[in-house]
C-alpha cells in the first residue's frame, strides 16, 4: 500500500509540472491498476482475522467510548458500581462548568492513571477535566485545556471520605470541590489534610461480621442487665435481712425496674444499630450483571480468542497469530472441536463474583456452541478451561495439566504478562495430547453466585448471634453476681497462664495474633499437641486424627517436647499447631479439610476467595485464590485492602534482617501446602521426612 500511495505521489507531482512524456503518461494508469490489483490479490490471500486481531490499545477504546458518551462505566464492577449508574455520574459531571469526561474502571493494575488519562485525551482530541474512577474512589483527574483544581479536589475525596464511602460519593465530592473554585478548593485540601492526616474518617458501613457483634451484644444486654439487676438486688436483700435491715423499696421495685430496662434495650439498640447496607454499591440491575457476558459472548461469535480492551495487553499480535493457528488446527483436527479463549480478569465485584467457572457457564449458554472455554485472567495470570462438549477426557484434562500452565510460575508470577502466550500454547499442545471420548465432555453445574441484591444487606438485629447472645447475657450476669464467681475466675486465669490450653476453634481468629512470636509459638504448639495425645488415646481409632498426629511428630522427630524448645523453627512450629488443630476437630467428627489461607492460625476455613495478598502499590493489586475463614472473608468483601494486613508473617528463624514475609513466601518447608488443605499439608509433611 505504500508504494501504490508513493507512485500516485509521484504520478501527481509530474503531471502538474508538465515535464511528463505521453508515453509515460499512457504507461502510469496500466502500472498503477497493476499494482492495485496485486494489492487486491495478496489482501484476499491474508485470512481476514490477521487485521482483526490486532489489540486496541486502551486508550484509543477508552477514547472510542467517550467520543459516544463523556461518561463511560465498566460492565466488569456489576456488584460494586453498576453499569445503570452512568446517570448518576453524568449528572455530577455537569456540575463541574467544564466539560468533563469520566472514565470508572476496575483497579489497574501495573497502568500508570495519569498516563492513560493523558494517552485518552490525545486519542480523544478534546479539552476538558479527565476524570478516572476505579471500584473505590477518585484514582486521578487532569485538566487539558480548562481551568478546574483537579489535585485540590483529589486531594479532598481522598482526606474526608473513608475507604468504603464508595465511588460515586467520592466523585460527588471531587465534583463539589470542584465547583468552589480554584482559591476555596486549594484552602479546602490543605485543611483535609490538616484534619484528617494519615488516620482518615471512620468508616461508612460495616460488615456482616460486625453486624453479628451488634447482635451478640444486644442479646448479651437484654438478658444480662435485667438479670443483673435482679441478682444485685436479691444479694442486697439477703445482706439487709442478716444485718436487720427493713426494706425501704416497694417489692414491685426491682421486677419493674429489671423489665424497663429490658424494655429499653429493645427500643434503643435499633436506633444505635442502625446500619442497614455493608456497602455503598447500589443494586445492580439484570442487564448490569449481563452485560459483560453478553459483550464476551459477542465478541467469541466473531473471533475465538477475545481479549478484554479495558484490561492492559496480554498477548502480542504475534501470540495472538499463533494462538489463531493452533485453535484452528484444533478444531480441523480428528476428534477436534472449538476452542473458545476469553481474556477477561475475574474479580469479586464481577457479575459471576469472581467465579471463573460459572462465567464459562454463563458464556457457554450465551454462545450456545459446544466447545472447550479458556478462562485467561490477565490480573493474575490464572488459566481456568472447562469442557462443553468437547469430545475429549475432561478427567485428564482437570488432574493431569500441569499447575504452571494454570498457575504459572516463577517466572510468570514476574512478568507483566505473565507469560500468557507461552501458557496458552502449552495448553493447546497438552490439549492435542487429550485421549479422544466417545461421549462429549460436560462439567458440572456451577454453584451459584451470591445474589448481588442480599451480598451487601445486612441480617436483621433481631437474628443471627441475638440468639447465643441472650444465652451469654444470662450467664455474664451469673458470673458478675457474686465474688466467688470473681475468684474462680481469677484462679482460673492465673491456672490457665501456668499450664495454658487450646483456644476455642471459634475465638482463634479473634485471638490469634498476624505476627507471632517464637514464644508465642511454643506455647501454643506444645499444649495443642499434648492435649490432641490424650484426647486420640482416650477415643477409639481415627484415621484422621492419627494422620494428623502421625504427621505433627514427624515434623518434631518423635518428641513433643522439642515443640517449647528455643530453636526449634516458627514454621515448623506453625504446621504443628494446624496439625494438631485439626486432629482434634477430626475427633469431634468434623473433617474440613480447608484452613484459612490468610491466617493458618484462624483455624478452619468456610471457603476459597480471591483475595489481595500486597498492599505495596509496586506491587500493583496482586490477588490469590486462598481458603479464608468467616472474618477473612468478610474483610475479602467488604475491605479487600485489609486482607494484607491479616497475613500471617513469621519471626525469622535465622539470624539475618528480620524481614516478615507472608508464611508462604518465608518457608519452602511443608507449612507451604496449607492453602491446599490439610491432606496436602500431611502428604507434604511425610514427602519430606521420606515417608510413605
Amino acid at each position: 500500500m505504500r508504494t501504490v500511495g508513493a507512485t500516485e505521489e509521484h504520478a501527481v507531482r509530474t503531471g502538474a509540472s508538465g515535464a511528463a512524456s505521453p508515453h509515460r503518461t499512457r504507461v502510469l494508469p496500466l502500472l498503477l491498476l497493476a499494482l492495485c490489483s496485486l494489492t487486491a490479490l495478496f489482501a484476499t490471500a491474508t485470512p481476514a482475522r490477521a487485521a482483526d486481531s490486532a489489540p486496541v490499545t486502551q486508550a484509543a477504546y477508552f477514547a472510542d467510548r467517550l467520543r459516544e458518551d463523556p461518561v463511560y462505566v465498566t460492565d466488569q464492577l456489576p456488584r460494586e458500581i453498576p453499569r445503570s449508574t452512568a446517570p448518576d455520574f453524568a449528572r455530577l459531571a455537569k456540575k463541574t462548568g467544564v466539560p468533563t469526561y469520566v472514565l470508572v474502571l476496575p483497579g489497574l493494575s501495573g497502568v500508570d492513571g495519569k498516563q492513560l488519562l493523558g494517552a485518552v485525551h490525545d486519542r480523544l482530541g478534546r479539552d476538558g477535566l479527565y476524570v478516572l474512577v476505579d471500584d473505590t474512589q477518585v484514582a486521578e483527574a487532569t485538566a487539558y485545556g480548562v481551568r478546574a483544581p483537579a489535585d485540590a479536589a483529589s486531594t479532598v475525596a481522598q482526606y474526608e471520605l473513608p475507604y468504603d464511602a464508595g465511588p460515586l460519593l467520592s466523585f460527588e465530592r471531587f465534583v463539589d470541590v470542584v465547583a468552589l473554585g480554584g482559591e476555596k478548593a486549594a484552602a479546602r485540601a490543605e485543611a483535609a489534610r490538616e484534619n484528617y492526616g494519615d488516620d482518615g474518617p471512620a468508616d461508612m458501613y460495616i460488615g456482616p461480621s460486625d453486624r453479628r457483634n451488634q447482635s451478640f451484644l444486644t442479646g448479651i444486654l437484654l438478658t444480662g442487665v435485667p438479670l443483673l439487676i435482679l441478682l444485685t438486688a436479691g444479694y442486697a436483700r439477703r445482706r439487709r435481712r442478716r444485718s436487720g435491715a427493713e426494706r425501704r423499696v416497694p417489692r414491685w421495685f426491682v421486677p419493674g425496674a429489671a423489665v424497663l430496662s429490658a424494655a429499653a434495650i429493645v427500643l434503643t439498640a435499633p436506633a444505635v444499630f442502625d446500619q442497614t447496607r455493608s456497602s455503598a454499591a447500589p443494586p445492580p440491575t439484570p442487564a448490569d450483571l449481563s452485560a459483560r457476558v453478553e459483550r464476551v459472548a459477542a465478541g467469541l461469535k466473531q473471533d475465538p480468542v477475545y481479549a478484554d480492551p479495558e484490561s492492559p495487553r496480554v498477548l502480542d499480535a504475534r501470540q495472538l497469530d499463533r494462538l489463531h493457528d493452533r485453535i484452528r488446527d484444533f478444531r480441523r483436527s480428528a476428534g477436534g472441536g472449538p476452542v473458545f479463549v476469553s481474556v477477561v480478569p475475574q474479580t469479586p465485584e464481577s457479575e459471576s463474583a469472581g467465579d471463573p467457572m460459572l462465567f464459562a457457564a454463563a458464556v457457554h449458554a450465551k454462545e450456545r456452541e459446544d466447545g472447550l472455554y479458556v478462562i485467561a485472567d490477565p490480573g493474575d495470570g490464572t488459566i481456568d478451561f472447562y469442557n462443553h462438549g468437547l469430545r475429549r477426557d475432561t478427567n485428564h484434562l482437570s488432574f493431569n495439566l500441569p499447575d504452571s500452565v494454570t498457575f504459572g510460575d516463577s517466572r510468570a508470577e514476574e512478568a507483566d504478562d505473565h507469560l500468557l502466550g507461552e501458557r496458552l500454547d502449552r495448553l493447546m499442545d497438552f490439549l492435542d495430547k487429550t485421549p479422544r471420548t466417545d461421549r462429549p465432555g460436560s462439567e458440572p453445574a456451577p454453584a451459584a453466585a451470591p445474589r448481588a441484591a442480599d451480598e451487601d444487606t445486612l441480617p436483621p438485629l433481631f437474628a443471627t448471634d441475638f440468639w447465643p447472645g441472650l444465652f451469654v447475657g444470662a450467664v455474664l450476669a451469673l458470673l458478675l453476681s457474686g465474688i466467688v464467681a470473681g475468684a474462680v475466675w481469677i484462679v482460673t486465669a492465673l491456672r490457665r497462664w501456668r499450664s495454658p490450653e487450646p483456644e476455642p476453634a471459634g475465638l482463634l481468629p479473634v485471638t490469634s495474633p498476624t505476627e507471632p512470636s517464637a514464644s508465642y509459638l511454643r506455647r501454643t504448639a506444645h499444649p495443642e499437641l499434648i492435649t490432641l495425645t490424650g484426647e486420640f488415646i482416650n477415643a477409639e481409632g481415627n484415621a484422621r486424627a492419627w494422620d494428623c498426629l502421625d504427621a505433627a511428630m514427624l515434623l518434631l522427630d518423635g518428641d513433643p517436647d522439642r515443640a517449647r524448645r528455643p530453636g526449634t523453627d516458627p514454621a515448623t512450629l506453625t504446621a504443628v499447631v494446624v496439625l494438631a488443630r485439626a486432629g482434634r476437630a477430626a475427633l469431634t467428627g468434623d473433617t474440613n479439610d480447608l484452613c484459612c489461607g490468610v491466617n493458618p492460625l484462624h483455624g478452619p476455613a468456610v471457603s476459597r476467595h480471591h483475595v489481595r495478598v500486597s498492599a505495596e502499590a509496586a506491587e500493583g493489586n496482586r490477588r490469590r485464590l486462598l481458603p479464608v475463614c468467616e472474618p477473612c472473608r468478610d474483610t475479602a468483601i467488604a475491605q479487600p485492602g485489609g486482607i494484607p494486613g491479616r497475613l500471617l508473617r513469621l519471626p525469622a528463624s535465622t539470624s539475618g534482617d528480620g524481614g516478615r514475609p507472608p508464611y508462604y513466601d518465608a518457608t519452602d518447608g511443608p507449612l507451604t501446602a496449607v492453602p491446599g488443605g490439610i491432606t496436602r499439608l500431611i502428604g507434604k509433611v511425610r514427602e519430606t521426612a521420606g515417608v510413605h
